[in-house]
Order: C-alpha cells, then structure tokens, then sequence
C-alpha cells in the first residue's frame, strides 16, 4: 500500500483500529522496495530489510510504534572502494499524535525559548488523517543506522599526512600593507 509520496518501504497502519493493547506485527521488504531502498540510501544494495513491531495507543488519541529493524546492507569501502557487508540491529520507538494535539507542541518558557533535552524523549511526530506509516519510520531508523565511512575489515588510510598545527602562524594584520607603498 503506497501513499502520494515517494516512500520506498511503506506498511500503513489504521489509527482508529489500534487499541490499548499492543498489536504484534513483522514486516518486511519485497525485492522492489530493497532496491529503492538502496537507491534512496545511496549504497550499493539493500539485501534484507524486516522489522517487529509492537504497535499500541499512547494516551487518548495518539499511537506508539516500538520495535526493533534489522537489515543487511553492502556499501562500499572509502579506502579501497570495494564492496563491504554491513548488518543493521537497531531498536526504536516513535510516537506519532494527530496534527494540532497539545501533545506535539514544543515546551518553552516565558520567554519563548524552546527547552530541549538533547538525552530526553523525542517530540512526538504528528499525522494528518487516520493512517501513520509504519515502514516509513522503519526505514529512517534504519537509515540513521548505516556507517557514513564503512572500511573494510583491517584496512586503513596509508600515505597521508596529519596536519598538527605546529607551523600554523597567525598573519599579521599589517602583512598585507607591508607590500603596499613598494615603487
């Protein structure tokens, strides 16, 4: 089931069908949404790609979706440029709150100033009609999870030089005029 966007693994869930009760659910991507998988990620291939998550109301009208993704990925090395395999086991948990709810708005203070928690809970996500999507929170957690710099077991950069600093010097202001007035 795909949505107007362009969603490369999508699993939409019904929010008027979810009760207080967690519903245990597994998905996974079918040979297609891999590819657009990899493609959307920029890797060289997307093997597998599952999720179990549990899905439950969150107070009165919002829906919390917790669970764990695992996926295979193959990217290549940024020192030798060959292909590397890579395994995703991340757990997650997002809520989701209807667009306009008192819950998703971001506490402040007199001032108007936002207070972040940067090791607090995230904000919950909002959702405009009665569907959330499920595989697209899926997918970002998992994409969050790819190395941006994988290497190949044992490899390391050779043939390069650090720079310490130690001959840096602060030009001096009146370096330039120095040349200036020369005839």
């Amino acid at each position: 089931m795909k949505n107007d966007r362009d969603v490369p693994f999508s699993y939409h869930v019904k929010v008027g069908h979810i009760s207080a009760n967690p519903v245990e659910v597994h998905i996974e991507a079918d040979a297609s949404e891999l590819k657009a998988l990899a493609e959307a990620w920029s890797v060289v291939s997307v093997d597998d790609l599952s999720a179990d998550l549990q899905i439950a109301r969150w107070k009165r009208d919002g829906v919390r979706v917790k669970g764990r993704v695992q996926a295979k990925i193959v990217q290549y090395c940024v020192v030798t440029l060959e292909p590397v395999e890579a395994v995703i086991d991340e757990s997650f948990e997002q809520i989701f709150v209807p667009e306009g709810s008192k819950l998703a708005r971001q506490p402040g203070n007199d001032a108007g100033e936002m207070l972040l928690d940067p090791d607090g809970p995230d904000l919950p996500e909002t959702f405009v009609g009665d569907t959330i999507d499920a595989g697209e929170v899926v997918a970002e957690f998992a994409a969050l999870a790819i190395d941006p710099y994988p290497r190949k077991e044992g490899v390391e950069f050779k043939g390069h030089i650090e720079d310490s600093g130690e001959n840096d010097k602060k030009p001096s202001a009146f370096a330039v005029l120095k040349d200036w007035k020369k005839d």
